[in-house]
């Protein structure tokens, strides 16, 4: 697995740990990192399989990839060491494995967009992109970003097309399967940590199923803490960081340690 770590309180701030989404990398977060220092330790993994990190040996098994993940963490930062983590899609399902597989060592599990909650949703058509090149290629990741990713066209710069296409060629993991297999449920009912939820109104995976979703996690976490952020679409904390930022620092803050 290839890490990405930032510190700027010299080892004193505490951790979380940030995982990205299906078909993607840390880039995902590229709008929630600074936002997190210099209060938080911020790590962000390509996930197994995803970015620039190699194929995990079950690439099927949400909890044997998750375990992958909690022994990284663990040789990173030592063993013991407490941590929040946040998920973003695809890596929702990451986050509550972890947190179900570590227990107490999570002091909450933050999922962002996450599928494999409550009903499925509408199926979202992507255009193929590999064969594609110029201005077509850019063009048409704009379609996909805009039927899969952001709510709002004018959210789709040229950044968020640059990191799509990163992502996109270096993507091998076959994560809807994984998110769909009902192993985010299976971790939510072991957590032993707090749970927070925020999705997009107009999150497309979910739509029109985004109410059943937050229904579901409710009933099976009944002091979860679940925010729709208005007017956004999956991508959230990219399309809308000046209110998925500021929420997830308030849920962090409730299981924040003191100095």
């Amino acid at each position: 697995m290839v890490w990405h770590s930032w510190d700027e309180s010299g080892g004193k701030a505490p951790l979380v740990v940030l995982f990205h989404g299906g078909a993607g990398s840390w880039r995902h977060w590229i709008r929630t990192i600074p936002a997190l220092l210099p209060d938080w330790r911020v790590l962000a993994p390509d996930l197994p399989g995803l970015g620039e990190s190699d194929m995990p040996p079950d690439d099927e098994d949400a909890f044997a990839i998750a375990g992958i993940v909690a022994d990284g963490i663990d040789r990173i930062v030592g063993a013991g060491t407490k941590y929040d983590v946040v998920g973003f899609s695809f890596g929702g399902t990451m986050a509550a494995c972890v947190g179900a597989i570590r227990g107490k060592q999570v002091r909450s599990v933050n999922i962002i967009g996450s599928s494999g909650v409550g009903a499925l949703g509408s199926a979202v058509k992507l255009e193929k992109v590999r064969h594609l090149e110029g201005q077509e290629r850019w063009d048409t990741h704009r379609v996909n970003l805009g039927r899969l990713m952001i709510a709002d066209p004018e959210k789709i710069d040229d950044l968020a097309i640059v990191i799509q296409d990163w992502n996109t060629v270096r993507s091998r993991l076959r994560t809807p399967a994984i998110s769909r297999s009902g192993a985010i449920m299976k971790a939510i009912d072991r957590l032993q940590s707090p749970l927070n939820g925020m999705w997009g109104e107009f999150d497309a995976p979910a739509n029109p199923k985004g109410p059943e979703r937050v229904a579901t996690l409710r009933k099976h976490k009944p002091d979860a803490d679940i925010r729709l952020i208005p007017k956004t679409g999956h991508w959230a904390a990219y399309e809308s960081p000046d209110i998925v930022n500021p929420t997830l620092l308030e849920m962090l803050a409730r299981t924040r340690p003191e100095a």
